[in-house]
């Protein structure tokens, strides 16, 4: 089952701690140690041994609006999941995980909320049920049947499909319907900006999956929109609330990515032929794209979309407002009429040429091998502090010490202790700042670790440092 708790100090502090206890004999009561509470063991036959995950706030935010009536605001939503499935909240970051074991089945999703937790919130209520929807529609012969109330994906054992390890696809760009002959190939916007074609051989399992996560993105977006529309009379701060969006899907061996924004997948892989006893140091790589104007490929096409606007980039950030150029939500940027609702100094000037911010997701979709150890998912707040190497050798040199510990809750650990000392302060000084005063120090940061492989590594989760 899938286990979460948040905790909220007098200081306006958050943490929030989950992992994934897979179905044993052993009964799921708590243990107490240490003042931590600590889940039974967990084993896992499948493509993943476990997950754990951790959430540390730094933004101090109010429930605005009552997106999912409100129920956002308990931080985690026990009434509205299932044993499968876990949401929660920290700062403006929202997290949500879905797991299947006995399908081989994992979700997970970051939603890294900026000026204010709406678009946060709502994409944590709505996105994984949308892309359940889309998933219904697919119209293919090997029958998808999902299920809502056990959220649990039942695939039809007679379909196979296979992807060999160097058809690797990171999509730009796919069509917003699929076609009615299911083309085995789609148009890839590659980094120089022209146009390829990728072939599919027969994965066209593959195409509807990633299809699918556009749609429901596009599905997610424009319904957020129509509600600021609606409420921006008496919530015209609505118009900049915005939020980047990582989707992570495990599902049998097939790794799919779906992101908006500067959060990241990172995977650590030994490689052809290393020697996987601990010896050998993984190599990471990064899964995700970072649209952010300090990329030098988003900031060209950024410029190339409005080539009468010199005053496209200011600052360093988008219209001198927003440093990702990708993101959820933001409708100031992308539509005059939410533009037209701000005030003073809040309104863009010279809109020219919306929409400044696109919400065409990067996607990706890999064949974990044997080599692979790990993916850590998580929100920038995260890589502020660490490279991408840096994450993966702590996690790798937690795990080798710590057979049955919790790798996100370290590297949260990790994050703090680096964020005080660059501060000049303990861990325990930085930790008494209030959420919100704390922000100046580090961001919301949420992590996840999805160990792979069918080692049974043992595992437990804790509550937050």
């Amino acid at each position: 089952m899938m286990w979460g708790e948040t905790e909220i100090k007098s200081e306006g502090e958050l943490k929030v701690s989950f992992g994934y206890q897979c179905n044993d004999n052993r009964g799921s009561s708590f243990q107490v140690s240490n003042g931590y509470k600590i889940l039974p063991e967990i084993r896992k036959t499948s493509s993943f041994s476990c997950l754990s995950g951790a959430a540390l706030s730094a933004n101090a935010t109010l429930a605005n609006t009552n997106i999912c009536n409100g129920l956002i605001g308990a931080e985690i939503l026990p009434s509205l999941d299932s044993p499968n499935s876990f949401r929660g909240a920290a700062g403006e970051d929202r997290v949500q995980a879905v797991c299947s074991e006995e399908n081989g089945w994992l979700f997970c999703g970051i939603y890294d909320g900026f000026n204010g937790r709406d678009a946060a919130d709502f994409l944590a209520c709505t996105l994984y049920e949308t892309i359940l929807y889309y998933f219904n529609l697919l119209g293919y012969e090997s029958k998808l049947d999902f299920s809502r109330a056990s959220d649990i994906l039942y695939l039809d054992p007679s379909f196979q499909h296979t992807l060999d390890d160097s058809n690797i696809i990171h999509e730009e760009k796919l069509p917003s319907r699929i076609c009615s002959n299911m083309d085995s190939s789609l148009d890839h916007i590659n980094k120089n900006g022209s146009s390829d074609r990728i072939e599919f051989s027969s994965n066209s399992f593959q195409h509807g999956v990633l299809d699918s996560f556009v749609r429901a993105l596009n599905q997610a977006e424009n319904d957020f929109l129509n509600m600021v529309e609606q409420e921006m009379e008496d919530r015209p701060d609505l118009v900049s609330v915005g939020s980047c969006v990582l989707v992570v899907l495990l599902h049998g061996n097939d790794l799919y990515t779906l992101n908006l924004g500067d959060s990241r997948a990172v995977l650590a892989t030994y490689g052809e032929g290393a020697d996987t006893t601990g010896n050998e140091r993984l190599k990471a790589i990064q899964l995700t794209d970072s649209h952010t104007v300090d990329n030098e490929v988003e900031k060209t096409q950024l410029l190339c979309d409005h080539p009468d606007d010199p005053m496209t980039i200011v600052a360093g950030k988008v219209k001198g407002k927003l440093k990702v150029t990708r993101a959820f939500g933001v409708g100031y940027l992308k539509k005059k009429k939410l533009n037209d609702a701000l005030m003073g100094i809040l309104r863009v000037r010279n809109l020219i040429s919306p929409p400044y911010v696109s919400t065409q997701p990067s996607l990706n979709v890999r064949q974990i091998s044997k080599s692979d150890h790990f993916v850590i998912v998580g929100s920038d707040g995260l890589f502020d502090f660490f490279s991408n190497d840096e994450a993966v050798k702590l996690v790798h040199s937690y795990i080798l010490s710590n057979s049955s510990g919790d790798p996100a809750k370290f590297l949260l650990e990790q994050l703090v202790d680096r964020a005080a000392n660059c501060a000049g302060f303990s861990r325990e000084e930085l930790m008494n700042i209030p959420a919100g005063r704390r922000r100046k120090y580090h961001d919301d940061v949420t992590v996840i670790v999805i160990i792979l492989g069918t080692n049974h590594r043992t595992s437990k989760a804790s509550t937050c440092i």
